[in-house]
């Protein structure tokens, strides 16, 4: 995808706003304003998180301060809920939850899993990892594309929620590229921990080398709680 082709979608809009209490397995609490919406471009169900101060957030962000901070999350079912260490998805999520409702912003919480292919493609590319190639080559192997996730309907959400500048929580540049292509203005991509274990070494290798996520493999940590030593900087 190049950015000649993103194109803007219509808006967006708030269809429903809860307040959920959240509780990590270590512990961790915090509460989340959770809004769902309408009209988003590909109709998949969507969440947008409100961490912390959001509300101050943005208006500190529209008189000219900090953007609020933003980490779009893509759903991992095996990281997320099963805790698989074959990726860094678990952790990254319980990091962006912590860290985002310590100074006010957003978490987006994406419907598309395995780089958009899918929960049952996702578990088949696995088995051509283990047959040997990457998770990019598996992927394109499968016969998809090696990332075929679109942010227009993140940046429409966040449109909807009054967030036109964000701070990015991301080590992936293409998230700051679509989203800038498609109204939100990145003023700043701030870096995930770096979750290392044996078992994801070579999937974090593959996305430092192929499509230059900001990783330093050499600062491997596990963040959970108030240990934030490893935060790559």
């Amino acid at each position: 995808m190049t950015i000649e082709l993103l194109q803007r979608h219509p808006a967006a809009s708030v269809r429903t706003h809860v307040v959920i209490p959240l509780r990590f397995h270590d512990g961790f609490t915090t509460t989340a304003d959770v809004f769902t919406f309408d009209g988003l471009a590909d109709d998949e169900e969507h969440l947008l998180l409100g961490l912390g101060d959001w509300r101050g957030a943005l208006e500190r962000s529209a008189s000219g301060g900090d953007a609020p901070l933003v980490r779009p999350h893509s759903e991992c079912l095996t990281g997320d809920v099963l805790g698989s260490q074959r990726c860094d998805c678990g952790p990254q999520l319980r990091e962006a939850v912590e860290r985002i409702a310590e100074t006010g912003g957003f978490l987006l919480y994406l419907r598309q899993e395995g780089r958009g292919i899918g929960l049952y493609a996702k578990l088949d590319a696995y088995a051509l990892q283990d047959a040997g190639l990457d998770t990019y080559q598996a992927n394109l192997a499968l016969g998809r594309g090696e990332d075929e996730r679109d942010y227009r309907a993140a940046a429409q959400m966040l449109l909807a929620v009054g967030a036109d500048r964000i701070r990015l929580l991301s080590n992936n540049p293409d998230k700051a590229i679509q989203l800038d292509a498609y109204g939100v203005a990145v003023t700043e991509r701030v870096r995930t921990g770096v979750h290392l274990s044996q078992a994801n070494a070579r999937y974090l290798g593959a996305k430092r080398d192929h499509t230059a996520h900001t990783l330093d493999l050499g600062l491997g940590t596990h963040l959970f709680g108030s240990d934030v030593a490893g935060r790559a900087s």
